[in-house]
């Protein structure tokens, strides 16, 4: 049922001549309510702009009033993992404000975090699951390819790999839960959720078949608080917003940007250990 508050903030039904059960795995999968331009875009400022701002503005700010070595990245990982837990917080209200409820069954089919459905046959999982191995490669190709300069302090991995890091990391073992928070929210309760489970399956109405090229550029738009990056994001269209799409699986997308996580958390971990 679609009303005028829904309207009010950028709902609308299922777009006209969406086929319904042309195939098994079309059948299957619910309907979901379509946003607006208007609401797809107020959904990526509500990521964006508090990222970058808690990048740009509130990490130097806090970094001013710590004390102790590395202060600028102690904030920035506390700047960072705060705006990432926002976006959590904003898929539990959005789906909620949507379905009325945050029982699991009602989440599961809203974020389409079910296992991969095949458009040809409509069965689940099974082999489909292999898909994550090609995935995962060419997602940390992509990874590997060059990015425009940038603040050596605003890079992890640069960090890490300095005298710098080394110490600020040894022993910390406050710091690496504070490592993990920040990548567990990354790809697994923010961005990911946000992007491929919310948004991508309510932006049809408006993009079409596009849909997933136009979550793609989205997502690397988003990067403002990286701006660096966002040349090589927009290939994340492929390997992380185009399987998901395909396969009406929000998983494939957390798991492949979840590869990412894992190193990350392992690199740090190394440090620690190794170190202390």
């Amino acid at each position: 049922m679609v009303g005028n508050r829904q309207r009010a903030i950028g709902l609308e039904s299922p777009a006209h001549g969406e086929p319904m059960g042309r195939a098994p795995a079309q059948s299957m999968r619910p309907q979901l309510p379509q946003l607006t331009m208007r609401g797809i875009l107020a959904v990526w400022a509500a990521a964006a702009l508090p990222m970058a701002a808690l990048a740009w503005i509130v990490t130097p700010r806090l970094a001013d009033a710590l004390t102790g070595d590395a202060a600028f990245v102690r904030a920035l990982l506390i700047s960072l993992t705060a705006g990432l837990a926002w976006q959590f917080v904003l898929v539990v209200a959005l789906v909620a404000r949507e379905r009325r409820t945050v029982r699991w069954s009602a989440v599961r089919d809203a974020l389409w975090l079910r296992s991969p459905v095949s458009p040809h046959s409509g069965r689940r999982g099974g082999r489909l699951w292999w898909l994550l191995i090609p995935l995962i490669i060419a997602f940390g190709a992509q990874e590997a390819l060059p990015v425009p300069g940038h603040p050596a302090n605003r890079d992890l991995g640069m960090f890490l790999e300095s005298t710098a890091g080394v110490a600020f990391f040894r022993g910390a073992w406050g710091w690496f839960a504070v490592v993990l928070l920040l990548v567990i929210f990354n790809t697994v309760l923010g961005e990911e959720l946000l992007f491929r489970g919310f948004l991508l399956p309510r932006m049809s109405g408006v993009f079409g078949r596009a849909d997933w090229l136009a979550n793609g550029v989205l997502f690397a738009a988003y990067h403002l608080h990286t701006p660096w990056v966002i040349p090589v994001a927009l290939l994340d269209a492929l390997v992380l917003s185009y399987p998901t799409k395909r396969y009406r699986s929000a998983w494939l997308g957390i798991a492949v940007h979840s590869a990412q996580s894992v190193v990350i958390a392992l690199a740090v971990l190394g440090v620690v250990v190794g170190a202390a």
